[in-house]
């Protein structure tokens, strides 16, 4: 039993890597490892209508993770924790994905990572002015706080600090309003409202019906103009009263293309807090905490060798001491840094060989493409959609600027934007292209390219 829960940490920290932050927040760090029989896997979630979203939109990619951890065929399971649908009613739906009534006096609050609170987050000189400003706006009880703009790339705590201030604003107050919503879901929830004649109910929830606005990614708004200017008339009606506003987004307002002048204007109007990858101290201080957080005892000599080999985000140093952890749980071996060395040669040996051009050629043998059909103008169907993959797979595995990838695709910084978040989009769904994607992905990560 204890060597599949091992198994079910791997496997998320794997879907983490394949997932955005507050989609796997949301909907995968929840997911709890409830019992294995034979070939089946048994996960448990807190609601009816979690299971339903996650079996809609994540299942396959679950199972696909849990057999290349297990390196067998297994089935997946989704069952509902007891006691959380009352009386055994399904749950309901979580607020953030309906509208409410033009009047509803329920608070509007999207569910919060619940581990993601001021305590949990480790602080050093990367990060100290992004954590005093997200705890200032928490703790200040005044109205006119100034709105707070964080920005990192991926996996180094923006999500984490954005949630914190809603986790400690509810702890103190629970009938504050606090709506915590993605850009790609909010232009969803505006596009449903536009389709139902739900406009004005969509208005009156995000412009009167919300305290404290947490909006995620703000760099997915690119292109979206519609969607650009109901949030210019949101954030317009939000400042007049005084409420409290945290935007993230991994670039600039100012340098995400096709983006309002207005709105950038807007999201730029209060502070904005860069967040710089862990330095060394900072990383062995992550490391310790989260050992102490999954109870496995490590020796110091491995933290500080993780810490040292490891440094590009959180994220990374998380799947260092889980990979490290399970394959000392999966074949009998103390921790140490023999066992260290093995784990972390595969990640960076990963991150180090990977480039453009070695994804251009794999998948150009993928889908039976020459790179001169790959890179050219053509917008059939069959080419785009091998070319989208393939800048998606260039952001995720190498360093490379949104410019740079562009570049190597003859196409503009914006292009290049909108074909990553097009595979983004179709990865939340059931499709053939998750699959796609998820094979080209072992490719590289195995070296086998």
């Amino acid at each position: 039993m204890a060597m599949m829960k091992e198994v079910w940490h791997r496997a998320k920290t794997r879907i983490e890597e394949k997932v955005p932050d507050h989609s796997f927040s949301l909907w995968i760090e929840p997911i709890e490892f409830s019992g294995w029989q034979g070939d089946e896997v048994v996960l448990r979630c807190p609601t009816s209508f979690f299971r339903q979203w996650v079996t809609r939109h994540y299942l396959p990619l679950i199972q696909v993770e849990v057999e290349k951890v297990c390196g067998t065929p297994c089935r997946i399971t989704l069952e509902v924790s007891d006691g959380n649908n009352g009386n055994g009613h399904p749950a309901p739906l979580p607020e953030q994905l309906c509208l409410p009534n033009v009047g509803d006096e329920r608070r509007i609050l999207s569910p919060l990572h619940t581990d993601y609170t001021f305590d949990q987050f480790l602080v050093g000189m990367c990060n100290h002015f992004a954590y005093n400003a997200a705890l200032s706006m928490a703790c200040e009880d005044r109205n006119d706080h100034a709105p707070l703009y964080l920005l990192s790339k991926t996996g180094l705590g923006k999500s984490h600090l954005s949630q914190a201030v809603g986790n400690h604003i509810l702890k103190k107050n629970a009938t504050i309003r606090v709506c915590y919503v993605t850009a790609e879901e909010f232009t969803n929830a505006m596009v449903h409202a536009l389709r139902n004649d739900r406009i004005e109910a969509f208005k009156e929830k995000y412009r009167r019906q919300c305290d404290v606005l947490l909006l995620e990614d703000v760099q997915f708004l690119s292109g979206k103009l519609k969607t650009q200017d109901e949030l210019a008339y949101t954030l317009d009606a939000l400042y007049d009263a005084h409420k409290k506003l945290i935007f993230t987004g991994s670039y600039l307002p100012s340098d995400i293309p096709k983006m309002d002048e207005k709105l950038s204007s807007r999201l730029s109007a209060g502070v904005i807090s860069s967040i710089d990858p862990p330095d060394f101290e900072t990383r062995v201080e992550i490391l310790r905490k989260k050992a102490a957080l999954k109870k496995v005892e490590i020796p110091e000599e491995v933290v500080e060798y993780l810490a040292s080999k490891l440094t590009q985000n959180v994220r990374q140093l998380e799947s260092g001491l889980i990979g490290v952890a399970a394959k000392a749980s999966l074949l009998g071996l103390p921790i140490d840094t023999e066992l260290a060395e093995s784990v972390v040669k595969n990640i960076v040996r990963r991150s180090r060989r990977v480039t453009i051009e070695r994804i251009q050629k794999l998948v150009c043998k993928h889908y039976k493409l020459t790179k001169d059909e790959l890179v050219s103008k053509s917008r059939k169907r069959a080419i785009t959609q091998p070319r989208q993959i393939a800048m998606y797979l260039a952001r995720r595995y190498t360093d490379q600027s949104l410019q740079t990838i562009g570049r190597s695709f003859n196409r503009y910084h914006a292009t290049t934007l909108h074909a990553i978040g097009v595979v983004e989009r179709h990865l939340r769904e059931n499709g053939s292209i998750q699959k796609q994607v998820a094979f080209l992905s072992e490719k590289l990560e195995s070296g086998n390219f």
